[in-house]
């Protein structure tokens, strides 16, 4: 693999890998593919993107857990400026890790890239005061294909850092805050999806 390094089966569960790109830098800054699909291929990858995407969040945005119902995406997430704190959790039917969750930093300084395989919900925290945050997909959206995953389901138990609160029994984002006291926001559909 000419240009990135690949960690498979990150938390133990089968298909979600970090990846980290070679950057190139010197006095003038750096170079870096931020995506090559020979690499991929040669590592083990052969996923056809259709859809680049791109958002901006603010501090204690949460955004998710999200997933395509029936037309499920791959797909393949950085953050180009700050951090976010990215979480994948499997819904694959029939999978041993089923329900499992991952969390990775992505950040502008470590430039890892996070490979989320189909028919895992996924979300992210940003921990930064702006991050500007890059995926790939391998399908394009569907409308009314939506489903989600509470971000704070028990069940699933993710531990979000920098989070505190108490769970109330629903998925509102009442009562958490950052540690240094920024509130979290979430949208109104994201304060309503159901438990797994």
């Amino acid at each position: 693999m000419g240009q990135i390094t690949v960690e498979k089966n990150v938390g133990g569960i089968e298909g979600l890998c970090v990846i980290t790109p070679a950057v190139h830098g010197d006095e003038r800054g750096y170079f870096m593919e931020t995506y090559n699909e020979r690499d991929m291929k040669e590592a083990g990858f052969d996923i056809d993107f259709v859809q680049d995407n791109q958002s901006m969040s603010v501090k204690g945005v949460l955004r998710g857990l999200h997933f395509q119902k029936n037309y499920p995406q791959c797909k393949l997430v950085r953050a180009v400026k700050g951090c976010v704190f990215d979480v994948a959790v499997d819904l694959r039917e029939g999978s041993k890790t089923y329900g499992k969750w991952y969390g990775v930093e992505l950040s502008e300084e470590n430039r890892k890239q996070f490979l989320i395989p189909e028919n895992f919900a996924h979300g992210f925290l940003v921990l930064s005061d702006v991050a500007e945050f890059c995926y790939k997909v391998n399908d394009f959206w569907h409308p009314n294909d939506e489903g989600g995953l509470a971000w704070n389901d028990p069940a699933i138990g993710i531990v979000w850092p920098q989070v505190t609160g108490k769970y109330n029994g629903t998925p509102s984002a009442e009562g958490y805050v950052m540690e240094d006291g920024t509130q979290l926001t979430l949208s109104d559909k994201d304060q309503k999806w159901p438990g797994i």
